[in-house]
């Protein structure tokens, strides 16, 4: 029984385009990273001051709720996909990025707060593990805005050319990177929903 569950598996891997490998491999991997990180960030109350004596700063709160509604909105890129509607389309990417980028400086500007606080990266260890959390999550969303920009490429592409617009909307890849897309965009999004609720607590 076993071995034909394995056997199942294998299959479903092999199946698997090496666009979906990679994503899947590279959420498993930042998800290890995150949860060792995470670890360590709690970790280090114990050999330094603890954060209740700071405040989360408000930019933290602001950002995530941009990304929660990021999220919601992303949802829908696959409904307009499969209505062959490449214009609400290319609007909804562009509302994507610019929530993403309003995130971003969100994130910046929450960096300044920290600052403003004596919360220093060569600080306290608990500091310093904000720092890199928060860093790295940043860095994942960026590569997400490039993949919304390489998206939005190919979208305007069929916006300007009906035939490509045909091709296009009856591509199972394009399907399949718009499926990625959103996948990766709600796993970051959980991501950064399980880092602010350590955050709240730390603080």
């Amino acid at each position: 029984m076993s071995t034909k569950i394995k056997d199942s598996w294998v299959k479903k891997i092999e199946r698997l385009h090496p666009y979906q490998t990679l994503v899947y491999l590279g959420m498993l991997g930042s998800g290890l990273i995150f949860l060792f990180l995470s670890v360590a960030f709690l970790s280090s109350f114990y050999d330094s001051s603890p954060l209740e004596v700071y405040k989360l700063p408000k930019p933290f709160w602001l950002s995530t709720l941009v990304l929660v509604v990021s999220s919601f909105i992303t949802h829908k890129l696959i409904k307009f996909y499969k209505q062959d509607h490449p214009k609400q389309l290319e609007r909804l990417l562009w509302l994507i990025f610019f929530l993403g980028m309003t995130f971003t400086s969100l994130q910046l500007w929450g960096w300044e707060k920290l600052q403003e606080q004596g919360i220093e990266f060569s600080g306290i260890p608990s500091g310093s593990y904000l720092y890199v959390l928060t860093g790295i999550h940043a860095f994942h969303l960026m590569g997400l805005l490039i993949f919304a920009l390489y998206l939005l490429w190919e979208v305007h592409q069929t916006v300007l050319d009906p035939i490509k617009d045909l091709v296009f909307t009856t591509n199972p890849y394009a399907k399949m990177k718009f499926r990625l897309f959103i996948i990766y965009w709600h796993y970051v999004d959980l991501i950064w929903l399980s880092l602010f609720l350590i955050f709240t607590l730390a603080f």
